[in-house]
């Protein structure tokens, strides 16, 4: 297994040559702040070369659990875990990268940042071996964000790699949104 750092990449084909399939999983320390669970959402943006989505469409998250190309799948359960299984050889041609994101959910009404959250990470898994394959977590040093691009995947001459970000954003889900192209009512 290969361990991250903040602005690390590495590559996927490289790591594990034949995979067409990947699991991501995002997690971080279940717990409460005064006395409310924290309510994280998982999100991910499919983006074309401009760094931004297509449509609608090219958006996973807990209201639209499946890409319109069947590619990328949120399965799991908030209480188990939630991952995204990723089929690669069926992203299509135009898509670019496969930005991975977190929002705490209803962060202004319950006054919730990033800060209040411990031992976040994202992991790639080979589901074919249940390997491990690259790790990064996240350093705990945001304070105001609401929001969190955790990694990026993206192709890069043939290969398919990894990115480690620890981007935060203030403004939740309508911040990260808009910086790919999605309008939030």
């Amino acid at each position: 297994m290969v361990i991250l750092t903040k602005g690390q990449n590495v590559s996927l084909s490289r790591l594990a040559p034949n995979v067409q399939c990947i699991l991501i999983d995002q997690g971080w320390d279940r717990r409460t702040a005064a006395g409310v669970d924290m309510d994280l959402d998982e999100i991910l943006f499919m983006t074309a070369a401009d760094g931004k989505v297509r449509g609608d469409e090219d958006l996973v998250f807990y209201n639209q659990p499946r890409s319109a190309c069947g590619a990328i799948e949120l399965i799991g359960s908030k209480e188990k875990g939630e991952k995204f299984t990723v089929k690669l050889d069926r992203i299509p041609d135009a898509i670019q990268r496969l930005v991975v994101g977190v929002t705490i959910y209803d962060d202004a009404v319950r006054v919730r940042n990033f800060g209040q959250v411990r031992g976040a990470y994202i992991r790639i898994i080979d589901p074919a071996s249940a390997l491990e394959l690259v790790r990064f977590a996240l350093p705990e040093e945001y304070s105001t964000e609401t929001a969190m691009i955790f990694g990026e995947i993206y192709r890069r001459q043939g290969e398919w790699k990894l990115k480690a970000v620890g981007q935060g954003f203030s403004g939740g889900l309508r911040a990260l949104c808009g910086q790919f192209g999605v309008s939030v009512a």
